[in-house]
Order: C-alpha cells, then structure tokens, then sequence
C-alpha cells in the first residue's frame, strides 16, 4: 500500500541557504523552452513550476528563454549563452542551426552546467554533441544506431547493442526510485529508496553512455509495458569541463509536483552550476513507502486533478 504525504503547509520549509564560496550572487538560470515533440508536453505549464521550484530555494536567479518554433524564426534568435552558469532544460526539438549548436557547445565544454529535464532527452536526435552531454536519448527516429540501451543488471550498469528502437514507457503510474551512488552530492542524504509520484518512466533509452554514472534507477515492471530492467532515472556526465545533471522524470506537473522530483531538480541544478550541494534534505521528503507531493505546484494545472494514474500515452 502507497500512502500519501500532504505538507501541512503549501510549501516545503526550506533551510538557510549558503553559496558556495565562489558564488558571488544568485546563481544564474537560463530555462531554456519552446518546443515539444508532440502534444504530450504541456511545457508552457511546467515552465512555470520548475521556475518557482528554482526560484524558491533563494540559490538561483532565472530567466525564462524561449526558443522559437523550428525551423523558422532563429535568424533573430541569440541566446547569450554565457550570462548563465547552468542551462535548465525544458525543451524538445528537432534541429537548429549549426552557429547555435556551436555555442551551446562551447558553453557546457567551457565548464557551463546543463541540466537535462525528461523529454529534453528526446530532442536533437542527429546531434552528436548534443547526445554525449545527455548520454541517453528517446524517440524522434533513434535506434540501434544512436548507441546501446543502458540500464542497471546486477548491481552495475550494462548496456546492449541489440537493434531496436530507442524509447518507451507505461501507464504514469507511481514507481520506487532506487538510489545507486548515495555518496553523490546530488543524493547525499537521500533514502536509499523512495517513491516517485505518478509519472512516465523511461525505458529503453539508448545513447553513447560516455562519462555517464547513474546516480538512481527504476524498475520497469512488464506488466506496465516495460523491458524488466532497472532503467537509469537520474544521471550526471561530464562533457569537457561542463557537468550535466539529466532527470528522466517531470513528464506533468502532478510529476513535478513530487517532493523527490523537486529535491533532485534543485540538488542537481546546483551542482551542475557549481559542483557542489548545499541544500539539505526537506523533511517530508518521500519514504520507500510513501509518496510526498506538493499542493501549490500541483495548482499550476487548471486542470489537474489529483490521482495516481496516468491519462495518456505521450511521451
């Protein structure tokens, strides 16, 4: 039996807050938007709750950059790539222009941090580059070709280059998210295993897996359509000195109104900045038990209406 934890407040009651020493200011946040791959990803909506998760820490300073629709509209668009320390991204596309890609390149080479939020996994399928800073990818056309299936067998991480497509999931229905590397900065603190909120869990992603460690994983139980496997969950990489945190979760805002989603966000968007963790583990953090949500981000949706299973089928 899954029980539920409800804040007695409408939010999380957050601790002091000190920067790392070499932080002479909020930190700063471009959140990246502007497309999604299909009608599965309202990300006008989780914009405005990954921004007010950010933003309530008191760590980070944000700035919402939207992209305009591809393949119109970049001859006026010039993202300043280098105001920013960390890229949050919340955004799916296809393609953009060699010039822009080149940027975003240097940017996370150069030591910019990337913070890769669930379908932000799917886009840019024909970008190299793009594809080592995240590992694993899904959908839009990859298969066999874009690297092996990656996920956890025995207690490490193994991979297989068997041909198939890249990309699947259940019903959003909630599942145990298993820690795998505690000592992490990002999961220091954390239980070793707690209950994620109804949500879409990636399954069969494939990708170059180069200097990937998966920090969490989750099973992807065959009777909700999944492969039987411990599919990677959260992930950090490095790509030259760039550090990239990618959360496969947040599919809606009832995902990102779970308290172990947001944790993580903020945890991983801090270190992706900085390299460091200062923030401390909230209290109604979820339990292998129990899973723990927040009233206030699950209120972003007009719409929403709590419950634990799934709608649809996007991705």
């Amino acid at each position: 039996m899954v029980k539920i934890i409800l804040p007695l407040a409408a939010g999380v009651v957050m601790g002091m807050w000190t920067l790392p020493a070499r932080a002479a200011g909020p930190i700063r946040v471009m959140l990246l938007d502007g497309e999604s791959g299909g009608p599965y990803h309202k990300w006008e909506l989780t914009t405005v709750a990954l921004r007010k998760e950010l933003e309530e820490t008191g760590l980070f300073q944000v700035d919402v950059v939207t992209a305009p629709p591809s393949p119109q509209g970049f001859g006026n668009f010039h993202p300043q790539f280098e105001k920013y320390q960390v890229i949050v991204s919340n955004y799916d596309a296809m393609e953009w222009p060699a010039e822009l890609k080149a940027g975003f390149e240097r940017f996370v080479k150069n030591g910019g941090g990337l913070v890769a939020v669930h379908a932000a996994d799917n886009a840019f399928p024909r970008w190299r580059e793009y594809n080592q800073m995240i590992g694993v990818g899904g959908w839009r056309d990859r298969n066999q070709a874009a690297g092996p299936h990656w996920f956890f067998q025995g207690g490490r991480l193994a991979s297989d280059a068997s041909p198939g497509n890249a990309g699947g999931h259940g019903s959003r229905v909630p599942f145990a998210v298993v820690a795998r590397d505690g000592e992490h900065p990002i999961l220091r603190g954390l239980p070793n295993v707690w209950m994620h909120q109804g949500d879409e869990l990636y399954n069969s992603l494939r990708g170059p897996g180069e200097h990937m460690t998966v920090l969490a994983t989750a099973f992807s139980d065959p009777a909700n359509k999944g492969t039987g496997k411990d599919e990677p969950v959260l992930i950090v990489l490095t790509y030259g000195r760039g550090r990239v945190f990618h959360t496969t979760l947040g599919h809606d805002i009832n995902a990102l109104s779970c308290v172990g989603f947001l944790t993580t966000l903020q945890r991983g968007t801090e270190w992706a900045a900085t390299g460091t963790v200062t923030q401390k583990v909230p209290a109604n953090f979820p339990t292998a038990n129990s899973v723990s949500y927040r009233t206030d981000i699950a209120a972003i949706d007009p719409n929403y209406k709590r419950g634990l299973n799934g709608l649809d089928a996007g991705h």
